[in-house]
């Protein structure tokens, strides 16, 4: 038997089902997470490194140990060059993705990954590093775009959203496995040793091996296995996926002749290159051009919400509320323990009350968090240039307060929206690279905001949180008005929520109910319909393709 054959026993599908082989999927998909919020988290505690800085040559350290940054641009073109290589990294994996599969595209991308951290900590001037970061975030981007697609393709779709919460809570644990080891190797050498810094950007590396030499025992997509006209192993982890005994007899099969439909549909769909997603191009009934814009707007409202200042430059913001350097470290280390039990919650409420109710509450939360961090922040900055010590250690206790509420509020929130939304709305041919334009805007985001926030923070210190809360409290109309509810809906009937001509909310939603009326075959849940009824629900799906403007009725996840 073929080694990449999905029935050989030596597989995971093989030893695991159901419930067991859906945890074991998501262990390895929190891996690959892992390694990314490790990843964007390290280079906080790396800047801070008197050797890096010298090495690097963008500034010294002063009497207090702090270090005095003399060349901003070098500083954050170093971090935010990562972010061209995620933006690079994520055009490549969602291409590659839908045209190899997932699972050799996630080994691909851990390559990639393990050659930038190789160059990484073996860099010796700011020229090998800016080219290591480079490579390294190309790594991430390709890792980025296939693993949310990838999970989300074998989840069922009632429970997508705890699937990629999960995830994200290990997200965040990467980050603050970042912090604290880092922390921890500041006391070698009185923080002068350069294997502070060196030994956090190796330690990705044995992250990385894991995953690439375990992700061969793991189930391909099914819906990709019968794009590449692999039906019988598409059968196989389907039903390893949802069982073949008892209430679970047949839906394995019945799952697998709606998506053997979707593919038979969509193999006369035209404009699935990237330009053509872009604009619209090739089958403009389908409206993927706009659902490009949706994916890649949220991640850059999620990054201009103010995370990853926090994330990135937490010491610093603790700085300027009046705390010590020491302190603020151990502070900006809580945060991040805070902020991964935060993302618990959204485990178990993101499927409840859906993905608009979580954007909101979290975005009127975060921009008070960040008002009155702003304010509090003022308050101390006043009570020190007054000498008033006391006073300023109370205000800046306050403005601690606030950013942990936000890093609570966001963890619970706009974390795992932005990153779950663009693996649903997509059609089937072209979901890797949907999800890769959700993974450009986070790119652009990031970037942009590392390259300037030093720049910004140096220019109007705690005002730089007034910028994060209006953007925070401009998401919310926009959310309403433009992003239609994902949750609890199939992808067949994301593509009939997108069939009007209209991007508002309010009429696609009345068009979606139109269609559901006419169509009422097309989005049984109940998971008990015939191979005969899903086929004529496809086929009343075309047959009414035109009841209203640009209607597209055919994608059933």
């Amino acid at each position: 038997m073929n080694l990449m054959d999905q029935r050989a026993k030596w597989k995971v599908t093989a030893m695991l089902e159901k419930r067991s082989l859906l945890v074991a999927v998501n262990i390895l998909a929190g891996l690959a997470i892992l390694f990314f919020g490790y990843d964007q988290g390290m280079m906080g505690g790396v800047n801070g490194s008197y050797a890096y800085v010298e090495r690097m040559g963008f500034g010294y350290m002063d009497h207090n140990g702090d270090p005095v940054v003399t060349k901003t641009l070098l500083q954050g073109g170093i971090v935010s060059v990562y972010y061209l290589g995620t933006l690079i990294g994520c055009i490549i994996g969602g291409s590659v993705g839908d045209r190899i599969g997932r699972i050799k595209t996630l080994a691909f991308g851990a390559l990639w990954g393990i050659f930038g951290a190789c160059l990484q900590c073996t860099a010796m001037n700011s020229n090998w590093m800016i080219g290591a970061r480079l490579v390294n975030g190309i790594g991430t981007g390709i890792l980025n775009a296939i693993v949310p697609v990838w999970a989300s393709e074998i989840s069922e779709y009632t429970s997508r959203g705890q699937f990629i919460a999960i995830e994200f809570t290990l997200n965040i644990f990467g980050v603050v496995l970042a912090y604290w080891l880092e922390f921890g190797l500041s006391y070698i050498d009185n923080g002068r040793s350069e294997f502070q810094w060196r030994f956090p950007i190796a330690f990705q590396i044995p992250m990385l091996l894991i995953l690439l030499a375990s992700c061969w025992a793991f189930p391909e997509s099914p819906r990709w296995l019968c794009l590449a006209n692999r039906d019988n192993e598409a059968l196989y982890v389907l039903e390893r996926l949802r069982g073949t005994t008892g209430e679970d007899a047949g839906k394995a099969e019945r799952e697998l002749q709606e998506i053997q439909a979707v593919v038979e549909l969509e193999r006369s769909t035209k404009g699935t290159s990237y330009f053509h997603m872009l604009f619209g191009l090739g089958d403009e009934k389908l409206h993927v051009g706009r659902r490009v814009q949706l994916v890649m707007w949220l991640q850059i409202l999620q990054d201009w919400s103010g995370i990853a200042g926090i994330t990135m430059f937490a010491p610093t913001i603790f700085r300027i509320a009046g705390f010590a350097s020491h302190k603020a470290q151990w502070i900006a280390g809580l945060n991040n323990i805070f902020y991964t039990f935060a993302t618990l919650i959204c485990v178990f409420t993101l499927d409840k009350i859906g993905r608009r109710w979580t954007l909101w509450w979290g975005a009127a939360g975060q921009a008070l968090a960040m008002f009155l961090a702003g304010g509090f922040s003022r308050c101390g900055l006043n009570a020190t240039a007054a000498g008033d010590a006391q006073r300023a250690s109370q205000w800046g206790a306050g403005a601690a307060a606030m950013v942990f509420l936000y890093t609570f509020i966001f963890g619970a929130t706009w974390l795992t929206v932005p990153w779950l939304y663009p693996a649903e709305i997509f059609p089937l041919k072209v979901r890797a690279k949907g999800n890769a334009w959700g993974v450009l805007g986070w790119s652009l985001g990031n970037g942009s905001l590392t390259l300037a926030l030093p720049y910004i923070v140096s220019a109007i210190d705690e005002k730089t949180l007034y910028v994060f809360g209006a953007c925070n409290v401009l998401s919310i109309p926009i959310v309403w008005a433009l992003y239609p509810e994902s949750n609890q809906r199939t992808l067949e009937e994301m593509d009939l929520l997108f069939a009007a001509d209209s991007p508002w909310v309010w009429a696609a939603e009345k068009n979606f109910k139109l269609l559901k009326a006419q169509n009422p075959a097309i989005a049984s849940h109940d998971g008990h319909r015939s191979d005969s009824d899903a086929e004529k629900a496809m086929k009343s799906s075309t047959d009414h393709f035109d009841v209203a403007p640009g209607q597209p009725n055919y994608d059933k996840d």
